[in-house]
């Protein structure tokens, strides 16, 4: 099966795994360790992010280590961002909008 990184995401599980992994590696138990489910589960989401290529996992000695690969979330950055595009020009009609109806209504408002 083909996983993207929108799949990697879409679960609370690996979000948290990514955060830990973020800014330094860590041994595999390290990461289990935070988890109230079993190792086989986490396990399992690091598989997730392993084939979306958001995990790396390396042997350094007897003991394997967690690194983030987070430059794949551009992909999710760049899917977004067409979005608030799209909402940043509604939203500046929408001001551009409700300032002229202030600007006519204090019009109105000076004639009385």
């Amino acid at each position: 099966m083909r996983r993207d990184v929108f799949q990697a995401i879409a679960d609370p599980t690996r979000r948290e795994i990514l955060s830990m992994i973020a800014h330094k590696s860590l041994n595999i138990n390290s990461v289990t360790e935070n988890f109230d489910v079993s190792r086989a589960a986490i396990y399992k989401h690091m598989k997730i992010l392993t084939e979306c290529g958001l995990l790396e996992i390396k042997q350094h000695g007897r003991q394997r280590f967690c690194e983030g690969r987070l430059e794949k979330l551009n992909e999710v950055s760049d899917w977004v961002a067409q979005y608030r595009e799209f909402w940043d020009k509604r939203l500046d009609s929408l001001e551009v909008y409700l300032q002229e109806l202030q600007g006519k209504s204090k019009k109105h408002g000076k004639k009385k």
